[in-house]
């Protein structure tokens, strides 16, 4: 992966794209219907972060059935690993960062073996 210091920070300069990648970095693969719970945003908004994140390759994406579940990607250097896991550690007392962590955790129904049914 050829990914740049430049566009790891243009990705991260968007709160919604930043707030959906610490989630991620602290969560594992979280599907759009958790993103969408956790951030108090219609899907289509998150789904269009997420298709930019994607397509710096930053995340990867799995479809199950209608839903489409995200994570870190796993060809992301180590050095871009390093500065999300230390944004998680600088932000998780700080909103909105502490909230989308409660929100998701406070998700009902939250996926397991059916998504968002």
């Amino acid at each position: 992966m050829s990914l740049t210091a430049e566009s790891l920070f243009s990705s991260l300069s968007h709160e919604i794209r930043l707030r959906c990648l610490l989630l991620m970095q602290q969560e594992g693969e979280l599907c759009v219907c958790e993103l969408t719970h956790a951030l108090g945003l219609a899907q289509p908004v998150v789904s269009r972060h997420l298709a930019l994140l994607r397509e710096a390759g930053l995340v990867s994406d799995r479809r199950a059935g209608v839903w489409i579940h995200y994570s870190i990607s796993k060809a992301l250097p180590a050095w871009a690993h390093d500065i999300l896991a230390q944004a998680v550690l600088g932000t998780q007392t700080q909103e909105p960062f502490q909230s989308d962590l409660l929100n998701l955790a406070e998700m009902p129904n939250r996926p397991g073996a059916a998504c968002c049914a």
